[in-house]
């Protein structure tokens, strides 16, 4: 007999503090582990590390981790900040690449690449703590292993 499994997120708040983003990734593998989706893992966590870091490096205050499942074997990881700003990198897919000497701007173009599909949602609220932008990616089926 077949069952249907329930969607499920979760949210991890963070502060901006150089260890927040190795603790997110600890607790997406922890996470996947429990809903025995590992073979997302590699590129979940990929696509965690680089919104982590664009939030951790290019913001001032806090950020979140949000991971929600709502279909059998796909994943949003999705990364809330305060700040507004959509990256060019991000929004933008003909954005040019980065020369190879490069040290910065590669994430995000990689983020794309990772991802079966993304986005960016500005949030205007009144409330701060629901302001800023969540830039967001799936993983599913369709998704190459990293």
């Amino acid at each position: 007999m077949a069952t249907v499994s329930p969607s499920w997120n979760y949210t991890l708040h963070l502060p901006h503090d150089p260890r927040a983003p190795g603790i997110a990734r600890g607790a997406l593998r922890l996470i996947l582990a429990a809903h025995e989706m590992p073979h997302l893992t590699s590129t979940a966590e990929l696509v965690a590390a680089e919104l982590l870091a664009n939030s951790h490096c290019h913001t001032k205050g806090p950020y979140a981790l949000r991971l929600r499942c709502a279909e059998p074997g796909r994943l949003r990881v999705a990364v809330w900040d305060t700040d507004p700003r959509v990256p060019p990198g991000f929004s933008n897919a003909g954005a040019p690449v980065p020369p190879p000497d490069a040290e910065h701007g590669r994430g995000l173009p990689l983020v794309r690449a990772c991802a079966d599909a993304w986005g960016a949602t500005v949030l205007r609220r009144p409330d701060a703590s629901s302001a800023g932008k969540l830039l967001w990616a799936e993983c599913g089926a369709g998704t190459a292993a990293w």
